[in-house]
């Protein structure tokens, strides 16, 4: 089953219609909401996992939709050369990607939590924390 990780950006109009139900129930996706800001009558964005065997037939009918979609390509990266495990990214984190490990107090990173908010990246002190593309 591939996955695939996107960014959503859609319009008011959209943004008050079920169009995850749809990728659930008529693709047979299975759809992991890793970031969202979804209003009413705003323009709405998503950070979405999206997964199964349908993965690009739901993207086009998201796009069919009015809907910008987005691969993400980027990824956050913790350079553990710089980290001197200060924990300033550890409370900004949405997503518990950067935790501290205890008992040696150490900052470690689960790249696969990360929503790619960059929260950490303008947190870290000693910009430990880098944007790959």
């Amino acid at each position: 089953m591939s996955t695939k990780k996107v960014v959503l950006r859609f319009g008011a109009d959209i943004a008050d219609k079920p169009v995850i139900y749809k990728l659930v129930k008529d693709y047979d996706l299975v759809i992991n909401i890793l970031k969202a800001n979804v209003n009413p009558q705003k323009e709405g964005t998503m950070v979405l996992d999206i997964a199964g065997e349908k993965a690009d037939r739901g993207i086009d009918y998201l796009r069919q939709l009015g809907v910008r979609v987005q691969s993400l390509t980027e990824e956050i990266t913790q350079n553990e050369e710089k980290c001197v495990s200060c924990g300033a990214c550890t409370d900004i984190c949405p997503s518990g990607a950067l935790y501290i490990d205890r008992p040696d107090m150490t900052v470690r990173f689960d790249s696969d939590r990360c929503v790619i908010c960059h929260l950490c990246v303008k947190a870290c002190p000693m910009r430990a924390m880098e944007v790959r593309f």
